[in-house]
């Protein structure tokens, strides 16, 4: 096991990845599957439009394909791979209206986060009342693990809503969501082992195969979009790696890039609301610095490097 497991666990992955995704770029492209480009957007994103959506497909089945050859099973393994499939299930529905019915609107704000909040309320419930797990959370820093008890519920609701939705929001350069998501994947693969959680080793390291393997297609120019499908199964998937491994409040250390898109935005809504002022050129903060002058390239590449650096704090940490 160790680290053998996690290499052979990105190579399945990896090669899935690309495999599933040059079967499904023809056929989106056949399907006319298009993206829809926001006109409110940055005007270089206009020239994006048409290009194929709903990669998420093929990340989706990479990662299962390389969590099933890990060939170790337990609830462990069905929980990661149940709530990983739910969330890219509620972004394919998002997806599949926008992008092959030319439904722009996709799914309705309600709808879409109603779905979410009822995988979450289900899932911080089983998890609460099953002996298996228990309400025990790990403290970063003083490295011990406290019972959040009643509270532990609604905790787990915020933070699975919290993450699933800051990946989504990240989402919006060619490769930006695959990369930082491959770092904060191989920080779990390599916690998971150490900690002993082998199904959670085998499901972060075959997401983190499954990002570098989209990314042969994904990386500027992008040949294809992940869409709702992916961006929504791969918060869903790093956000119950985190809760089975009881690595929930390294989430927000890890994942600092996600967190710094949702802040962006939300400080830029309260403060146009306030005063009428915007604090960044175009939220989420990625825009902010493609229209203050940066390359796209650049941005998504200075997201990375920024990403590999919480990934690395993350193991000072824990380790």
């Amino acid at each position: 096991m160790g680290y053998f497991t996690i290499v052979i666990s990105i190579i399945i992955a990896f090669a899935a990845a690309v495999l599933f995704t040059m079967i499904e770029i023809p056929i989106l492209q056949k399907k006319q599957a298009g993206q829809n480009i926001r006109e409110d957007g940055p005007q270089s994103h206009l020239s994006k439009a048409g290009t194929p959506s709903m990669g998420g497909v093929a990340i989706i089945l990479a990662v299962i394909v390389s969590t099933v050859a890990g060939l170790h099973y337990s609830i462990d393994t069905l929980i990661l791979i149940a709530v990983f499939l739910l969330f890219g299930l509620v972004g394919f529905l998002d997806d599949y209206l926008k992008v092959i019915k030319k439904n722009n609107l996709g799914l309705r704000a309600y709808q879409k986060f109603g779905l979410q909040a009822l995988i979450a309320v289900a899932l911080a419930l089983f998890l609460a009342n099953s002996p298996m797990y228990g309400t025990e959370v790990f403290i970063p820093f003083v490295n011990i693990y406290v019972d959040f008890g009643i509270w532990y519920v609604p905790f787990i609701i915020f933070t699975v809503l919290a993450m699933v939705n800051a990946v989504n929001l990240t989402d919006g350069l060619d490769g930006l969501a695959s990369g930082v998501t491959a770092a904060s994947a191989l920080f779990f693969a390599i916690t998971a082992m150490k900690i002993l959680s082998t199904p959670a080793e085998i499901f972060s390291a075959s997401i983190l195969g499954a990002c570098l393997g989209f990314l042969v297609f994904n990386k500027n120019p992008a040949k294809i979009f992940m869409g709702d499908t992916g961006s929504l199964a791969l918060g869903g998937g790093i956000t119950i790696a985190a809760i089975i491994m009881k690595m929930e409040l390294m989430l927000p250390i890890v994942g600092l890039v996600y967190v710094l898109e949702v802040l962006s935005v939300c400080i830029q809504v309260a403060s146009f609301k306030l005063t009428g002022k915007r604090v960044f050129k175009m939220s989420p903060l990625h825009h902010h610095f493609e229209l203050s002058g940066m390359k796209e390239k650049n941005v998504v590449f200075m997201f990375w490097m920024a990403a590999v650096v919480f990934a690395i704090i993350g193991f000072v940490i824990v380790h």
